[in-house]
């Protein structure tokens, strides 16, 4: 879609102070689009984020998703006087927690953490985000950022892995719900990705076996990752509505 083509929207990216996030805010504050970046604890990460965007008018909202009610804060901010256009649910935790090596205590305080913040967070902002473009009577996109991890599994993080899934679940439940209302409700489902939180990960004999799990021999950039989600928060996507896009470099293939 060329930026021509399009009228500015606002945009809502949460977790968007670094990784994924940035380059996601990154990618619709080029096309023209009015961004949202959420934080929670980086706050001089988001500031980062808000002064590397292209255009005006950006701005931070900081909150813990993890609260119902400031759930409706941060949206209600986000969308302003001019109303939200997109939702990007791209907040996310992650934390080793295997079954075997893990005492229950931990093992409990990780699934209930994991998934407040990676499936209920992002329920209650896909709820705000609905009725404020219902109410705004407009069309409008909500993107989910899943992971292959949800059809592959995640021994070391199962609880990480059965969120995602959980969101694809939702976020297919919602785009039947939505549809009337011309809400489309996608997924992407990203592979390994080069982010500061993993980079460590991807030095040595670790980082060289991670890499062969693709046949192109590489992991994947955020960039590629905001690419897909710009696409699936199109007017030409609309028609794609329910939808999961794997951007996993075919290092996982799913029937």
């Amino acid at each position: 879609m060329s930026r021509a083509a399009a009228t500015s929207r606002t945009v809502l990216v949460t977790g968007g102070s670094r990784g994924i996030g940035r380059a996601i805010a990154r990618a619709f504050a080029a096309h023209g689009d009015t961004v949202a970046v959420h934080c929670n604890s980086r706050s001089d990460d988001a500031d980062i984020t808000l002064s590397g965007l292209a255009g005006e008018g950006h701005r931070v909202v900081r909150g813990d998703l993890t609260d119902p009610e400031e759930v409706r804060r941060v949206v209600g901010e986000a969308a302003g006087e001019r109303g939200l256009d997109v939702l990007v649910n791209n907040a996310a935790r992650m934390e080793p927690h295997p079954i075997v090596g893990t005492s229950y205590e931990v093992w409990q305080s990780a699934w209930s953490r994991t998934l407040d913040v990676n499936l209920v967070a992002a329920a209650n902002a896909s709820y705000c985000a609905a009725h404020s473009m219902i109410a705004g009577g407009r069309p409008g996109h909500i993107v989910n950022i899943a992971s292959r991890g949800a059809f592959r599994g995640e021994p070391d993080h199962p609880a990480y892995g059965a969120s995602k899934a959980a969101l694809i679940a939702m976020g297919q439940s919602l785009a039947v719900a939505l549809a009337p209302h011309r809400i489309c409700v996608t997924s992407v489902a990203p592979g390994f990705i080069e982010t500061e939180r993993v980079a460590a990960r991807l030095e040595g004999d670790e980082g060289a076996a991670i890499r062969s799990q693709s046949p192109f021999g590489r992991v994947g950039t955020p960039e590629e990752v905001a690419s897909a989600v710009l696409y699936l928060a199109s007017p030409e996507a609309m028609w794609s509505s329910g939808t999961v896009l794997d951007v996993n470099g075919a290092s996982h293939l799913r029937m």
